[in-house]
């Protein structure tokens, strides 16, 4: 169940940073990483933290239930 609820949150991040219209350096700006950790967080098994992940999902205007798979 782990997995695939590890798979889902990064498939969906994937999806909604490759389309929310900003480049991986203006999300990570916003967000305050670097553009190769918001790269990590889709790519690897590498979850932002709690207050990284609420950031990122503000500056991508996702809701973070939605990412998390508590809402479709």
């Amino acid at each position: 169940m782990y997995n695939t609820n590890v798979d889902l949150i990064k498939q969906r991040l994937k999806y909604e940073i490759d389309n929310c219209g900003l480049t991986k350096a203006e999300i990570a700006k916003r967000v305050g990483v670097s553009s190769e950790m918001i790269t990590q967080y889709v790519t690897t098994k590498k979850l932002p933290k709690l207050d990284t992940f609420a950031r990122l999902c503000k500056a991508i205007d996702v809701s973070a239930n939605y990412i998390l798979g508590l809402e479709d």
